[in-house]
């Protein structure tokens, strides 16, 4: 009994590590780097999962239990995905209104459905009910954010990130925080450099050389 409980230990992390994406669908999200086309991605994925529990539960059928858990799972943490896609697009100036509503609309369509699911009370349902309930629960605040006034999102983001930024500080050594500082001015001076670097037409002109009149 001991070596079985041992085993399940070390074997946890394992199953927790599971991609919640297929290796096709992740190369597909490699390919959209514009981050309203990842949007679209996300949202399709996560209607096929919402689809997937929808047709197995429309059967009883021996296994299927395990099938509608890691489907709903998976679907919860694409909805996480989405989320991540868009505060990261916000904070770095990137409009996201396109990509947010259409995944309002498709969250709009997902959320009855799951509710439904729940309502119906499957008799499986214990064995998937947690994964049910979190997908009910992660739609409705995944909804929520897309459908929010994008000026206040990117606020919310920004307060966020700051506060993090502070807590870090925080828990940093005296050594470590001037390291870092040291790390803050030196990128800040990359990026003045680049930006300067950027506003300088190339000429093929010597210096001091003037364009003939007329040009």
């Amino acid at each position: 009994m001991k070596t079985l409980l041992c085993w399940l230990l070390l074997a946890a992390p394992v199953a927790a590590q599971r991609d919640f994406l297929t290796a096709d669908e992740t190369d597909q999200i490699k390919e959209a780097q514009e981050p309203n086309a990842r949007l679209k991605l996300y949202a399709d994925f996560a209607k096929q999962r919402v689809e997937l529990v929808k047709s197995l539960l429309s059967k009883e059928k021996a296994g299927r239990s395990i099938l509608i858990h890691d489907a709903l799972e998976d679907y919860s943490k694409i909805l996480d995905a989405i989320d991540d896609v868009a505060d990261d697009a916000i904070t770095r100036k990137v409009d996201v209104k396109l990509g947010l509503t259409l995944v309002a609309t498709e969250e709009k369509e997902m959320l009855p459905i799951l509710k439904k699911a729940q309502d119906s009370q499957p008799k499986d349902m214990e064995r998937y009910a947690f994964a049910l309930t979190q997908a009910v629960e992660t739609t409705g605040d995944s909804l929520e954010l897309a459908m929010q006034d994008l000026g206040k999102r990117t606020k919310d983001v920004e307060a966020r990130q700051e506060k993090q930024k502070r807590t870090l500080e925080e828990s940093m050594t005296p050594a470590e925080r001037e390291g870092k500082q040291a790390d803050d001015k030196k990128a800040v001076a990359e990026e003045q450099k680049k930006e300067q670097q950027k506003k300088k037409a190339p000429t093929l002109m010597r210096p001091g050389e003037k364009k003939p009149d007329g040009q």
